[in-house]
């Protein structure tokens, strides 16, 4: 059976000028971002908002997520002038707010952390007013590579929960609930002042009580700013959606976050990781 996609998820096509300048640098650069490797709905209005997402260590995973539209095999050997194309874009493009994540390197010994490393390092010296979000995947829970990455100090650190621990083993068989909650405990410890975030995609078949739970759990781990957002399916191959979550249940999220003590939470059916990301940034911010 067919189900329509409600009003409240369609949205205005990007200026098409715009992405394709866009396109066209990164291309040049031999860059990717991940509003188009994962088809975010928001490519558009963040460009518009002079916010953009960088992936970077190539566009190959490592890992295999059922809900993930990002090719994976095996990845290309990393380009060690990357960091500073990166930062050449950044500056070029005027971003205020770079979000930088990667595929999942489990390939490599450091999982890539000192290449988020050198890249926040290219960035802040070529730019230094411009906010520098990483979003990294777990790192394999490696204590090494979580310490250069915290000490490289980026204005927030982001890594996704994704979905409730009941759901694991179905749509990030290769991860592990508990080890991306220590994620949060461990880099806290060894950099105080980081913004740490992290985020959830709903309409998986979750319950809300479980949704709660992850909210409590990532919390008390010290995480600050959280995002949820509507699960939409990439294509046949991938985890099928369980239903639409409506924008009142995602208010109540919102509300429920806020509650519990995150001091940003953005929650809506079409937020992505790096949705709002400079405004939820600055929210966190201002309640240190």
């Amino acid at each position: 059976m067919v189900v329509t996609r409600p009003d409240w998820l369609k949205i205005k096509c990007p200026d098409a000028n715009k992405m394709h300048h866009i396109k066209g640098l990164m291309d040049k650069l031999k860059l990717h971002t991940v509003c188009e490797s994962a088809q975010c709905p928001n490519a558009g209005e963040c460009f518009g908002n002079s916010t953009a997402t960088f992936m970077i260590m190539g566009d190959v995973c490592t890992r295999n997520c059922a809900f993930c539209a990002v090719n994976h095999g095996s990845p290309e050997v990393i380009d060690h002038s990357e960091p500073e194309n990166l930062a050449n874009a950044v500056s070029v493009l005027g971003l205020k707010h770079v979000v930088i994540t990667s595929v999942t390197r489990d390939d490599l010994a450091d999982g890539g952390a000192n290449h988020f490393a050198a890249v926040v390092q290219a960035v802040r010296q070529k730019k230094p007013d411009v906010s520098i979000e990483l979003l990294i995947p777990d790192m394999g829970g490696d204590a090494a590579a979580l310490t250069v990455i915290a000490k490289a100090s980026p204005d927030v650190l982001n890594h996704n929960m994704e979905t409730v621990p009941s759901l694991y083993g179905k749509v990030r068989p290769q991860a592990n609930y508990q080890r991306s909650i220590d994620l949060f405990k461990f880099v806290k410890s060894v950099n105080p002042k980081l913004i740490t975030k992290s985020g959830m995609m709903l309409g998986l078949g979750e319950k809300a009580e479980d949704v709660i739970g992850v909210m409590r759990d990532l919390h008390n781990a010290g995480c600050n700013i959280l995002t949820l957002g509507q699960y939409l399916r990439p294509s046949s191959e991938h985890i099928p959606m369980e239903r639409y979550i409506t924008p009142e249940e995602f208010e109540k999220y919102r509300q429920e976050g806020l509650a519990i003590g995150f001091r940003a939470v953005v929650a809506n059916p079409l937020v992505r990781s790096s949705y709002y990301a400079r405004e939820a940034y600055r929210e966190a911010l201002a309640a240190y």
